[in-house]
């Protein structure tokens, strides 16, 4: 007689000698023969393997309602060492290392640092030490530039984001050799990797559920060796085309890795989609049960943990490695800006200036005219500061979705009037507000974990106040001193806060705003070692941008 019974953390396989039937009982994944008992062994967590193999040949199967968690093993193992050397530009710390060496082992898996932990470094040295290319890197929009600059930062690797003069021919940049790593984000999936979807419809015209089985893929999804997916939660959704379009191209992959520091937003059962991009299911009893034993109750959470962190997961938050980190991290965010042209007509307006300011003799003239050129650049700034805003709104969506608070220093009233449009429940720190308001709103922020984002006016927030609730800072805009970016960075890097600051800057790609930003990093340098007068310093970047900018005169 056929049967399977499971008993204990167990499946028993049982039946009369068959040579052949014996061959395909060995094709199962941790089978063991008990030779005392003349049965077969399998751990409960290749339920579906089990499952599977007792319809094709036809098994009884018994008691598989079970809980198979009756003699479960809670030990997670530690995080494995790296004892591999790494090409990389610059170094990692030791968590980092750790997360790799875990990375290399399991090689598709969820990488759930905290954010501000490096997991882009962590992702990219993985595919470089595994030399896992080409690779496709699936991201955010907003977030496309950064990644092509991180490779850049880390590696000798070139990578290129995807648009639509190399739709056809981006393979072509591998096989010569200009080219390893090829970014898009979600959205532009099915622009470069989608044929067709046959996606059918009933009497009445109603088009039936969209499976993967619907949709034709390209050939060039077989081009990858690896695919990292950043910001893995936005395909917790399983009907979503952009979650079956990246299951798809993640299909057959040795390498796959998932960035997010919120795996789970509201429940396990956002973890399901990720877990079949990385073909994990079959670790955690295959989807039936998954949503059985940790969906449809909170009893079985703990062993979901477990499973996780042994199988495909990891996650360290700040507070576990604060030893390693510094006490303040600077990011800067390249954005491709919306007012492009708008930006590049006032651009030719200032070279104009720019000339004029050069052949100039008379010192007052001079003077003059560079109270103008001031002017122009503060418009440049403007036009900048809006063309990012879409860039911004979707990183701050995604912090606080995360469940985390950020603090979003900002100069122009415009600028805030519109992140207080898209984020209404937002306080603020602006001008305008009156003392009482202020306080009231620090307060909230403060105290109330409902309280995600504060919007602060460089000047009216940039000293004096307390925003340790958060550990997160950015900058929409610039100002012209390191001081002020360093006083606005400190209104949550205070006494009380326990965790390292993490500052962003977001800058427009081509724009004055990386010019400012490396200038102003250099003069915080040089202040450091120098105490200038304050009016000398803003002297001194402005001159800096000046020369910059006449410098790359055509």
């Amino acid at each position: 007689m056929r049967q399977i019974i499971e008993q204990g953390n167990v499946f028993v396989i049982s039946y009369e000698y068959s040579e052949t039937l014996t061959e395909h009982v060995r094709k199962l994944p941790a089978r063991k023969f008990d030779y005392i008992k003349k049965v077969w062994t399998v751990p409960l967590e290749y339920r579906n393997h089990v499952e599977e193999f007792a319809r094709t040949h036809k098994f009884n199967m018994k008691g598989l309602g079970n809980n198979p968690f009756a003699n479960f093993d809670y030990a997670i193992p530690e995080m494995p060492d790296l004892t591999v050397e790494i090409p990389l530009k610059r170094e990692l710390f030791p968590f980092q290392k750790q997360g790799i060496a875990y990375a290399l082992q399991h090689k598709r898996l969820i990488i759930g640092d905290q954010p501000g932990l490096g997991k882009t470094a962590q992702a990219i040295a993985t595919v470089l030490a595994a030399n896992a290319f080409p690779c496709l890197v699936i991201c955010p929009s907003s977030l496309k530039i950064n990644w092509e600059r991180e490779w850049d930062m880390w590696t000798a690797r070139r990578a290129i984001v995807l648009n639509d003069s190399v739709k056809r021919t981006f393979t072509y940049f591998y096989e010569a050799g200009m080219a390893h790593v090829f970014i898009t984000n979600y959205e532009s999936l099915k622009k470069y990797f989608v044929t067709e979807i046959k996606q059918k419809t009933d009497a009445s015209g109603k088009k039936s559920k969209l499976t993967l089985k619907d949709i034709k893929f390209n050939d060039k999804i077989n081009f990858f060796k690896s695919v990292i997916v950043d910001e893995s939660h936005r395909i917790k959704d399983l009907k979503t085309q952009q979650t079956k379009f990246t299951k798809g191209i993640c299909t057959g992959k040795e390498y796959i890795l998932l960035l997010t520091g919120t795996p789970v937003v509201n429940k396990p059962k956002d973890l399901i989609s990720q877990i079949g991009v990385i073909d994990r299911m079959s670790d955690f009893y295959g989807y039936p049960n998954f949503v059985k034993w940790f969906c449809d109750s909170e009893d079985h959470w703990k062993e979901l943990n477990v499973l996780l962190r042994r199988k495909c997961f990891y996650r360290r938050e700040k507070k576990d490695v604060l030893k390693q980190l510094p006490s303040k991290m600077r990011a800067a965010v390249l954005c491709d800006i919306t007012t492009r042209k708008e930006y590049a007509d006032a651009l030719r307006d200032l070279e104009i200036y720019l000339r004029r300011y050069r052949q100039a003799s008379d010192e007052q003239v001079a003077k003059s005219m560079k109270g103008e050129i001031m002017v122009r650049i503060g418009i440049l700034k403007n036009i900048s500061a809006r063309g990012k805003l879409a860039d911004v709104v979707d990183y701050v969506s995604d912090v606080v979705d995360s469940g985390e608070k950020i603090v979003l220093f900002v100069h122009l009233r415009e600028v805030s009037d519109t992140l207080k449009r898209f984020f209404p429940a937002a306080v603020t720190i602006l001008g305008s507000d009156d003392s009482q308001t202020r306080q009231r709103n620090i307060d909230r922020f403060q105290n109330d974990a409902s309280c995600q984002l504060i919007i602060c006016s460089i000047k009216a927030a940039g000293v004096g106040i307390t925003l340790t609730a958060s550990s997160r800072v950015a900058f929409v805009e610039l100002p012209w001193h390191p001081a002020d970016c360093e006083q606005c960075e400190d209104r949550a890097h205070r006494i009380g806060q326990v965790e390292s600051v993490q500052c962003t800057y977001f800058l427009g790609k081509d724009t004055i705003d990386e010019w400012i930003y490396k200038i102003i990093a250099e003069k915080r340098d040089m202040t450091k070692q120098i105490t200038g007068a304050r009016e000398d310093v803003e002297e001194s970047v402005l001159n800096g941008v000046i020369d910059l900018l006449s410098r790359n005169l055509k």
